[in-house]
């Protein structure tokens, strides 16, 4: 199962605010033993987010749309999630109980009367429309809701607000009451070593023969001016930890023949 984002708003776009939720998300899904696969990046522009929604739902993958749900007049995404499935907007009544909870909240927090026929609460009641079909995902920060949306090939997309304090305890959710089962906790493992001075290229022909030879997935992370280890490549395997240890001991054996300078080894795991 691949696990991708899709982070939209202007904001990101241009400066004005710095995303938080891709290395957030890395973190949640790699709690449970589970990778990002991809990450797109979006502005507030309604045809564009329709087209990468319908990519989307046609993906077969498990998407997390972070922002653009809300009721202001910048918001686009409940809108155009509609649009990429072909279906209609309908006011989804468990959503909107929610959104009436929390109006009534807000009137008691600020000692007035609830008044649900006024026009800026009307309004309010747009955070519960949703493409038809749509679950809701509950918000434990406000009660307004985020929703769930299947593609017709299999490809499942989970909305949620931009604000993190919101998005990622509904992220959370989604993962711990849907896709428990894919969990892979204690089933990964990455060990590198740092090559002092070598170039990619002539470590290329060993990095092939380690996937060859081995389950394991090997990785090249160059660097050119580390405050520690100034000019160097992390090399290392990534994959399950039975198949990992020999990987590894294999693609030390090969630096050791091309006589390359060594440093520290790293190891992480999934838990």
């Amino acid at each position: 199962m691949h696990f991708g984002l899709i982070i939209i708003g202007d904001e990101i776009l241009s400066g004005r605010r710095e995303d938080k939720h891709l290395s957030k998300a890395i973190g949640i899904l790699g709690a449970r033993g589970l990778t990002v696969s991809y990450a797109h990046y979006v502005g507030d522009d309604p045809q564009r987010i329709t087209a990468t929604l319908r990519q989307a739902f046609a993906s077969g993958d498990v998407v997390f749309s972070f922002g653009g749900i809300g009721a202001t007049p910048d918001d686009h995404t409940r809108q155009c999630a509609a649009q990429a499935l072909g279906r209609p907007l309908v006011l989804h009544p468990e959503a909107a109980a929610l959104v009436r909870e929390r109006m009534q909240d807000v009137a008691r927090e600020q000692g007035v009367p609830y008044e649900p026929d006024r026009a800026d609460n009307v309004h309010r009641l747009n955070m519960a429309m949703f493409a038809q079909g749509a679950r809701i995902i509950p918000n434990p920060y406000n009660k307004i809701a985020g929703f769930s949306l299947d593609g017709p090939t299999g490809g499942t997309v989970h909305f949620v607000p931009g604000f993190p304090v919101m998005a990622w305890p509904m992220v959370e959710w989604v993962l711990d009451t849907q896709y428990r089962a894919h969990f892979r906790k204690g089933e990964w493992e990455e060990q590198s070593i740092i090559v002092y001075g070598a170039m990619e290229a002539s470590l290329t022909p060993l990095m092939e023969q380690i996937e060859r030879e081995h389950p394991v997935k090997v990785f090249s992370l160059p660097s050119v001016d580390h405050p520690q280890h100034g000019r160097h490549i992390e090399l290392g395997v990534k994959g399950h930890p039975e198949a990992v240890g020999s990987a590894f001991a294999a693609l030390k054996r090969g630096l050791h023949q091309v006589q390359a300078s060594l440093g520290p080894e790293m190891v992480q795991s999934g838990n």
